[in-house]
């Protein structure tokens, strides 16, 4: 009689696969796309890995998901029993199974850090990797930066510095539209910028005629002679007082660190109307004693003395995704396993 009871108990607490497939719908949690979950890594597979974050189904992580950076191989971001974070990239497909994301992470903590690097006005260096018909790439915490050819400070043909490293500055961090975009120029700017006053004569090279102005090469950075500022007698066309690679002395009015803009002038030079037009070397031989007359009414009357900057129209240009999207083919992603069929197969 007492052998029969104990046999009729143990019948009762069976354990079944019915019974563990029940107790996992009681406790089965609710999964988006964007929650960032601990998982742990039970399986690796030729092109991605599957992951045990508490679903009744495991989640699966591609290749392509596994780093902000080239991963050729699943083994060198993950390993069999790791327990990390993960982004739920995907909802549940028809298996019920999940895809997640290390690389989204990686990238929300980038955003994080080059946002930081902005705020403190950080110089960072970085190599170009790649140059197209608007400018330069980098590299910056794993995103893809863009200098725009304006914004590049070098006499090397842009195809030349793939493999060079750059000092640059932040001109815009844009997450929501994933923009990242800086500045070459800006960087060397700044630097000279320490060396240099409102009111100095320099010595410069034309590099460049535009029909709003000349651009003049001074010690390695640019500053632009706007064609407001050549002469008080009205010139139609800066080709008409200047070739490239001539010498000229001009005189800094403005220095702008923000936008890495450095503003000269010749007509603030002039000791009669029109002298640019018709000497420009008398206007060179008397720059410096002209510069010292602006320089003590500036300091006698700032506010008369100032000089409107002219605007240059902001350069348009394409900014390539700083987040680059991967795809994921179909061919990758890895069938579905139940919780049960691991155990089952263990």
């Amino acid at each position: 009689m007492i052998n029969r009871a104990k046999t009729a108990t143990a019948t009762n607490v069976g354990f079944t696969h019915e019974d563990f497939a029940k107790l996992l719908d009681k406790y089965d949690y609710h999964f988006s796309p964007g929650d960032i979950v601990a998982g742990t890594v039970f399986s690796i597979e030729p092109r991605g890995a599957l992951i045990d974050i508490g679903a009744k189904t495991a989640a699966y992580i591609p290749i392509q998901e596994m780093s902000i950076n080239r991963v050729d191989q699943p083994e060198e971001v993950l390993q069999n029993n790791e327990t990390r974070e993960f982004f739920i990239l995907a909802d549940e497909n028809e298996e019920g199974q999940l895809t997640l994301s290390i690389r989204r992470i990686e990238y929300m903590r980038a955003w994080e850090r080059v946002r930081q690097l902005q705020a403190e006005d950080a110089t960072v260096r970085s190599l170009i990797f790649a140059t197209n018909r608007g400018g330069a790439l980098v590299r910056i915490e794993g995103l893809r930066g863009f200098i725009p050819g304006s914004h590049i400070s070098t006499r090397k043909p842009k195809e030349e510095l793939v493999g060079e490293e750059l000092p640059l500055k932040f001109l815009e961090v844009d997450e929501d539209r994933n923009r990242l975009v800086l500045s070459h120029r800006r960087a060397l700017v700044e630097r000279k910028m320490n060396k240099l006053e409102v009111g100095e004569v320099v010595i410069g090279v034309v590099r460049g005629i535009k029909p709003y102005g000349a651009f003049i090469d001074i010690g390695g950075v640019s500053g632009l002679l706007h064609i407001s500022e050549i002469s008080h007698e009205h010139i139609e066309t800066p080709h008409n007082v200047f070739n490239v690679n001539d010498e000229v002395k001009v005189m800094i009015i403005d220095l702008d660190a923000e936008r890495g803009r450095i503003s000269l002038s010749t007509k603030q030079l002039e000791a009669e109307p029109g002298d640019m037009v018709k000497d420009p070397q008398l206007v060179y031989a008397k720059a410096e004693e002209m510069a010292a007359k602006y320089r003590e009414q500036l300091n006698a009357a700032p506010a008369v003395m100032e000089i409107p900057v002219a605007a240059v129209e902001e350069e348009e240009y394409e900014v390539p995704d700083a987040m680059e999207e991967a795809e994921i083919p179909e061919e990758v992603v890895a069938e579905p396993e139940t919780v049960e069929e691991v155990i089952a197969e263990a």
